[in-house]
């Protein structure tokens, strides 16, 4: 472990105003967000869709890193690797490393994330590919009963697992534990199950001897559930949300880059202001997915004609994330 090339690393992905692009979906999820917008799904169509993002004009002001799924970083744009590419424009290469989440046995309605194993290799296979940094999601689910303390440790202990392998590589690693927004739960059950998960991650990460500011925190919003009838305003969530990670997450932490979770763009934005009028001891950034792509993706819709009002759009998207994560934005 170079502990100082993975906190320069850790810095390049956190400084301001920038933040991550989640460019990682799987082929199934993307599959299934084509198919609602009657877009055929091939490698090659993925390839222009994803190519139409990374070469959007002037999007390295506003994305300091994005994280690619396996067929992406083995693909090329202008005659380059993909990872070459996006580094020729200053952006620095992630790669997703999980294998999604599967159901933990005996623990009904909860899951448990997969991909430890061969993960080692897998590291050292993407660092010789370019990639500076890695991402590895595990998901919690609020409900009745849930959630328990066993998928909590079990989900704490392959996360910890996995950025130490990260580490041994000189690779940053991209923690994600999800509280999923999904249910009707208040936004004061998010918040103790988001607390819960984050003092067992760090938990495990210390006993696994992880180098806290060589690493990122990917974590979800506190919020209420998206079939709560009473729904937190941004400045409710903002606040609950710091209050959170102040009481679960070392100062150490090399930085916070807060996944967008199925909320609208508009929220994923506002919300992300208000957090950053807060504030906390660590930088506070994206690493949005959907609360980036959505609009661009209907305006592309897979045809090439439309390519260009597609990026005007992420251009527009990345920049309000950016003002966002600034406070600055009106």
């Amino acid at each position: 472990m170079d502990i100082t090339t993975l906190k320069q690393t850790a810095q390049a992905m956190m400084v301001p105003p920038k933040g991550l692009l989640a460019a990682d979906e799987s082929t199934k999820t993307i599959t299934k967000r084509f198919d609602a917008l009657g877009i055929e799904c091939t490698a090659e169509s993925i390839l222009a869709y994803r190519q139409m993002l990374f070469t959007t004009p002037g999007v390295e002001e506003f994305l300091s890193g994005i994280i690619l799924f396996d067929e992406t970083i083995r693909q090329s744009i202008d005659g380059k690797s993909v990872c070459q590419y996006l580094e020729s424009k200053g952006i620095i290469p992630g790669i997703k490393v999980d294998k999604g989440v599967h159901d933990l046995a005996n623990f009904p309605n909860e899951k448990v994330a997969e991909g430890l194993d061969g993960l080692r290799d897998r590291l050292t296979e993407y660092k010789g590919m370019g990639a500076k940094f890695a991402k590895f999601r595990a998901t919690i689910q609020i409900g009745e009963g849930i959630p328990t303390d066993t998928c909590i440790e079990a989900n704490s202990e392959v996360l910890a697992r996995y950025a130490a392998l990260c580490q041994e590589q000189d690779i940053v690693p991209v923690v994600e534990p999800e509280v999923l927004l999904d249910g009707d739960h208040t936004i004061e059950q998010c918040f103790e199950a988001q607390v819960r998960t984050l003092k067992m991650v760090f938990e495990r990460i210390k006993a696994h001897k992880v180098a806290l500011e060589g690493m990122v925190l990917k974590p979800s919003m506190v919020l209420s559930g998206k079939d709560c009838p009473t729904q937190a305003d941004s400045k409710k969530v903002a606040q609950m949300s710091v209050d959170a990670l102040k009481q679960s997450v070392p100062p150490e932490v090399g930085g916070i880059a807060f996944l967008s979770g199925g909320q609208s763009d508009e929220s994923a934005v506002a919300n992300l202001l208000e957090i950053n009028k807060i504030g906390g001891p660590w930088p506070l950034t994206f690493s949005y997915s959907r609360g980036l792509q959505n609009a661009p993706m209907k305006i592309w819709a897979g045809k090439a004609e439309n390519i260009k009002a597609a990026q005007e759009e992420f251009y527009k998207r990345c920049k309000a994330a950016s003002l966002a994560r600034s406070g600055k934005l009106s």
